[in-house]
């Protein structure tokens, strides 16, 4: 089948097969954005001229009937076709004549690509926001429930002090806060409409890019048709860098409940249905979803770098090495959200020992309780350390567990009212409701 590129000469099917490598497969994530992209494009080039007004609502019922296909998930690049765009053009050229050769002017496949990942991105980073708050509502729950139950805290793996489920959970809840803010960065940057710039360079047609901004729903434009392009591999890396912060969370989330969960630990029990037996040990239950969801966000922790090395030294213009990041890039918002799914379910069903001090081998980290008392009772802290740390060594520390923390923070004070009026702040920052209403009026 003809390229939308095709003159005389034709590649063989073996240098074919390599140059279209799995963009068939990759650009069936982008379908419906393409759609979404030529419907603002078509009624822009309506009203420089270039599309008749009798011919435009001809071309959107075309296009809305394909983007409805895309959302139901039955769109198909067929054998031959080389990409999205051209799938939907041959879609359109089939129905309309002549009429569907029309959409293409004043764009070139290289802005017509930078706005379906634009689109595509922006969907994604919602769905992750969204998922990540989910996660954020459930480590509030659990930190208010279990915030009277201490636990031990760790330096070196080694006891060291009076923590609580309280802090744990809590402090996982604040560290998707600053995750939500990679987030919205990378929205922000991502929110700009790179179409009009072609091939990076304009169009000599007077096309109005803001027009399109504004169908979009982007908040502004890539105003630089240059810098547009630029920006291809760039935007790509730091949402990757905003994903991978969210992945750093929960891989850290995972690993303390797969080694809590542990006989040796026994702080907390996971799930029965998130766990495996062994084929020949019968009393095993593994934590394999959060094995799993270690594995896969170490590797989403790792995507920042496979692009920036795809993407690295490449002077500005388009190449076709930008190619490649979508076979790594656009898969990986499925294993986040999948992780996340996972994270939230676990933690609304994850059991705590309520009755993890009575085991005397934790006696000793109240140690730092009873020096802190010492002081405050007028002791100077160094003799202070050093008589508890005497009465250790001869055994006869005994320890106080009722502690008093009441600094912002602590153990008696978690603020996580303070937490969950940061996070809300960040995630109406989004303005999601501007967006729906842009894009329910261009496509409905």
């Amino acid at each position: 089948m003809d390229k939308l590129w095709t003159k005389n000469a034709r590649m063989t099917d073996e240098i074919e097969r390599f140059t279209v490598g799995r963009d068939r497969e990759m650009d069936l994530y982008l379908a419906k954005y393409d759609v979404m992209g030529s419907m603002a494009h078509v009624t822009m080039l309506e009203s420089i001229g270039l599309i008749a007004s009798e011919e435009l609502p001809v071309l959107l019922d075309a296009l809305k009937t394909i983007y409805r296909t895309a959302e139901r998930g039955e769109f198909v690049i067929e054998e031959g076709v080389e990409d999205v765009h051209s799938q939907v053009e041959l879609m359109l050229t089939r129905q309309l004549g002549d009429l569907g050769k029309k959409i293409h002017s004043g764009r070139s496949r290289n802005d017509q690509v930078l706005v379906d990942l634009k689109l595509f991105i922006r969907d994604q980073l919602r769905e992750i926001a969204e998922l990540t708050k989910t996660l954020f509502d459930e480590l509030i729950e659990k930190s208010a429930q279990y915030k009277h139950v201490l636990m031990p805290g760790y330096t070196h793996l080694q006891v060291a002090m009076p923590s609580s489920f309280g802090l744990w959970f809590g402090a996982y809840a604040e560290s998707l806060v600053d995750d939500m803010q990679y987030l919205l960065a990378a929205w922000r940057i991502t929110n700009r409409n790179p179409l009009g710039s072609a091939a990076g360079y304009g169009s000599s047609f007077p096309l109005n890019r803001q027009m399109t901004t504004d169908l979009l729903g982007f908040d502004s434009m890539d105003y630089n048709v240059v810098y547009a392009q630029m920006g291809r591999g760039k935007t790509e890396r730091n949402v990757a860098f905003s994903m991978a912060s969210v992945a750093g969370t929960l891989a850290k989330l995972a690993f303390d409940a797969c080694m809590f969960n542990s006989q040796n630990f026994g702080f907390v029990k996971l799930p029965d249905d998130c766990t495996t037996g062994s084929s020949i040990m019968p009393h095993k239950k593994n934590p394999d979803v959060f094995e799993l969801t270690r594995a896969k966000c170490n590797k989403i922790q790792s995507l920042p770098q496979t692009v920036m090395m795809i993407m690295n030294n490449l002077p500005c213009g388009y190449f076709r090495d930008l190619q490649i990041i979508k076979e790594v890039f656009l898969p990986a918002f499925d294993d986040l959200k999948d992780c996340l799914r996972m994270a939230a379910y676990i933690i609304n069903k994850i059991k705590v020992n309520e009755h993890l001090l009575d085991n005397p081998i934790y006696d000793l980290m109240f140690s730092v309780e009873e020096v802190n008392r010492l002081a405050a009772s007028g002791t100077p802290f160094r003799d202070a350390y050093k008589q508890v740390g005497l009465a250790i060594e001869a055994g006869n520390f005994t320890p106080d567990k009722d502690i008093h923390h009441t600094h912002e923070g602590s153990i008696g004070n978690l603020c996580n009212d303070k937490i969950q009026t940061l996070m809300t702040k960040i995630l109406d920052e989004f303005d999601f409701s501007r967006l729906d209403k842009a894009i329910a009026s261009l496509t409905q």
